[in-house]
């Protein structure tokens, strides 16, 4: 069924909102972001699970240090004990927070020593790698370096507010642990069935129970990223898969949750959700770092400081300007309306597209301000996923009665290609944003006269289907090894 009619009558009754499609920290998207790599968000993902008997729950998905090669040693991926992770649900669209789910994380080097010289001569050294043998789901006594975090629900204000502790529904503990990151097949020969041995079910402030899963994975997202920041070196008109994915042999670091619906969604079944990171305030570097089982290279202190946030893909990449990018992390959605107005109103990147292909015959929309953009990426689409009384401000939003579509029936385009339960009611892995931006931005909502170029099959190339993800939580497939021999 396409949907795209329904869509058009949709925006054209939606009011205008002078306000921001600011879409969100993604991969070194951001000047200051780019100095610290444990704390830039690369993609935020929510929807309905696919899981078959599992449709009563959503999952939230936000994906951590970007560009990861897999053969990154000796340190690997750790997150930063010093930062604070965060995913927010509004719950009745006023554009602030009504939960907030927290995780730190902890550090605890193991120190392993090794004698070294010969016999009554010996000294005992450090090794200077994370592992000093082979490491499974039942045996981890090889691992030098171990990784774990707590998870905390904060209802109301995300400082302010009343903080809850979640726990796992079996032992009642509060601290999880973290898998390694996949170092390679001889350090743990099935990496697939150890990470598994991660999955926990949590029990939440309700007393309902939901699942978490935080580690390495293959990064879903794709995109024909060196290309596209070359001026956009290829033909946009072109067929899908007829250009690189970029991000094929990158893997990221998720903090990936399953909640029931009932926890999450308020008197409207419509939620919007945004991931953020904060430091804090203050940072000293110590220029004789303590050689004991810390190590700590900088003592940190003071409040909590947002420095990365991430709802919708792309736009801090693609239309926040140089300027303004890192003053986009660090704000919140609710003022949105009165710092980044222009660059959804006024867009730039279907200008540059224009002067990159006019000769090819590519229009930028002319209509102004671009109502259709302030629909789609900062109010929720009528009839879709728009709540009552919205609040314009910048954060996905997902209509929690759309049934979801089962893993192999998915169309990459979502609402685009008529399967509502995709972007941008939601994001899925398996939804092309890169294709869908790009066609929206050019004007594919609009009339002929107001978008001439609008429907045109915009694309990066970079193709995605239903082998780029699973069809079970986590849903983010098996990071690649360091080392595939």
């Amino acid at each position: 069924m396409n949907h795209k009619p329904m869509l058009l009558l949709a925006l054209a009754a939606a009011p205008f909102l002078a306000i921001p499609s600011a879409v969100a920290s993604s991969h070194r998207e951001a000047p200051f972001i780019t100095k610290n790599p444990k704390i830039d968000a690369t993609d935020f993902y929510m929807f309905r699970s696919f899981e078959s008997g599992r449709e009563g729950f959503v999952t939230l998905i936000a994906n951590y240090i970007p560009l990861q090669a897999p053969y990154g040693g000796p340190n690997y991926f750790a997150m930063d004990p010093d930062a604070l992770y965060e995913i927010h649900i509004d719950n009745d669209g006023d554009a602030i927070e009504d939960i907030t789910f927290q995780f730190r994380f902890t550090n605890a080097l193991q120190d392993f020593q090794l004698p070294i010289g010969p016999l009554g001569n010996q000294k005992l050294n450090s090794i200077p790698i994370v592992q000093k043998g082979a490491i499974s789901s039942s045996d981890a006594s090889n691992l030098n370096v171990l990784e774990s975090y707590s998870v905390k629900v904060v209802f109301g204000d995300r400082r302010t507010g009343m903080v809850n502790t979640v726990t796992d529904a079996l032992t009642a503990v509060s601290a999880f642990r973290k898998p390694v990151d996949n170092i390679g097949n001889k350090t743990i020969a099935d990496y697939a069935t150890y990470a598994a041995g991660f999955v926990r079910d949590i029990r939440l402030p309700d007393d309902t129970i939901g699942r978490v899963f935080v580690g390495q994975r293959k990064d879903p997202f794709v995109v024909n990223l060196g290309e596209v920041f070359d001026l956009v070196n290829f033909v946009p008109l072109g067929d899908p898969a007829a250009q690189t994915d970029d991000l094929s042999d990158a893997n990221v670091t998720s903090l990936i949750l399953e909640v029931p619906i009932g926890f999450l969604a308020g008197a409207d079944s419509v939620i919007g959700g945004w991931t953020t990171a904060s430091m804090r305030q203050a940072r000293v570097l110590n220029p004789a770092p303590r050689s004991a089982v810390e190590n700590k290279v900088t003592v940190e202190g003071g409040a909590f400081v947002q420095v990365s946030r991430l709802g919708m893909p792309l736009v801090n990449e693609l239309v926040i300007g140089i300027k303004d990018k890192d003053r986009f992390n660090a704000s919140e959605p609710k003022d949105d309306a009165t710092r980044f107005a222009d660059y959804v109103t006024h867009p730039t990147l279907p200008a540059l597209l224009e002067i990159l292909f006019g000769g090819a015959g590519v229009q930028a929309p002319n209509l102004f301000p671009r109502t259709d953009l302030v629909s789609v990426f900062l109010t929720g689409i009528t009839a879709v996923n728009q709540p009552i009384g919205v609040v314009g401000s910048e954060m996905l939003r997902l209509n929690t009665n759309t049934m979801p579509t089962a893993a192999l029936l998915q169309n990459r385009l979502g609402v685009l290609g008529g399967d509502l339960a995709g972007f941008p009611n939601g994001r899925r892995p398996g939804d092309d944003v890169v294709d869908s931006a790009l066609r929206v931005v050019m004007g594919v909502l609009l009339t002929t006269g107001e978008a001439p170029s609008g429907q045109l099959p915009f694309t990066d190339g970079a193709f995605v289907d239903q082998t780029f993800f699973d069809a079970t939580f986590p849903y983010l497939k098996t990071p690649l090894p360091g080392s595939p021999n």
